[in-house]
């Protein structure tokens, strides 16, 4: 006699193993590998330029602060003379020398008095030799800066903190002066200011009272561009002479030598 109660229905092994299959869904595995991977190096490429563009950034809030309150204005024509050590002299511009010429200077590195026909580039441009100081002084004359270093003491990453203040910069330039009585030397026409620091903030305060402004050097609208071989040539420019000026150096009350380049000549204002 049959039992009234159904037995149970025990599925097959191949029903049980679709239902496992079913139930559970696959890990993407190597999706998630990649997008980690993704995130690691970006986070990798932002730590990276965060921590190498850190000295830039400090440049640049070294400049806003200075720009606060050295930036010339018509109640304050020449903001560098509230600079504590700097050192004003009053030259007359315009005389010119030949290339083969020197000038007895009165200041070392020189700031202003007669120089060379042909301006020394002065577009953002690191010297990285010394080179003659007449081409140097005629771009302090068209409103440019100029930031001489000891090569014996200033070097690696204090030479990489002057050159963000240089490179790429119009109307600065920059390069080593063998000899130097102090470890940095700041030019503008009229204008010194010798520092023993790198981060001395009083650079940028000079560099920001000093840059093009027109109470300040003759010739206003003058250029900086370079001007070429035959001229001056940035990538091979005349040497520094770390002689003595000779007996037949032109004195600073010289008015100029005939036959020396003029302003017309290579661009001019």
């Amino acid at each position: 006699m049959a039992s009234g109660k159904k037995g149970k229905k025990v599925p097959s092994a191949v029903q049980a193993a679709r239902g496992s299959t079913v139930g559970k869904k696959n890990v993407p595995w190597g999706t998630i590998t990649a997008v980690v991977a993704i995130v690691l190096l970006a986070a990798g490429v932002f730590g990276y330029y965060y921590v190498a563009s850190s000295d830039t950034r400090e440049q640049r809030e070294r400049e806003e602060v200075a720009a606060e309150n050295f930036t010339p204005d018509a109640n304050n024509p020449d903001p560098s003379q509230k600079i504590d050590g700097i050192t004003i002299e009053d030259y007359q511009g315009g005389a010119h020398v030949r290339p083969t010429e020197r000038v007895a200077y009165d200041q070392s590195p020189p700031f202003g008095g007669p120089h060379d026909g042909f301006w020394a580039s002065c577009t953002g441009t690191v010297y990285p030799e010394a080179v003659r100081t007449e081409n140097m002084v005629h771009s302090l004359e068209h409103g440019a800066i100029w930031i001489a270093y000891d090569p014996e003491r200033v070097s690696g990453e204090d030479l990489e903190t002057l050159r963000l203040r240089v490179e790429n910069k119009p109307f600065m330039m920059m390069s080593p002066y063998p000899g130097l009585d102090s470890p940095v030397s700041l030019q503008a026409w009229g204008h010194q200011l010798k520092v023993d620091e790198v981060t001395d903030e009083r650079i940028d305060q000079f560099i920001a009272a000093l840059k093009r402004n027109s109470n300040t050097y003759p010739e206003i609208g003058a250029s900086c561009d370079a001007l070429g071989p035959g001229q001056f040539d940035p990538d091979n420019p005349p040497p520094f002479d770390p002689e003595e000026p000779g007996p037949d150096a032109k004195p600073m009350d010289y008015e100029g030598s005939a036959g020396a380049a003029d302003e017309s000549m290579g661009g001019g204002q």
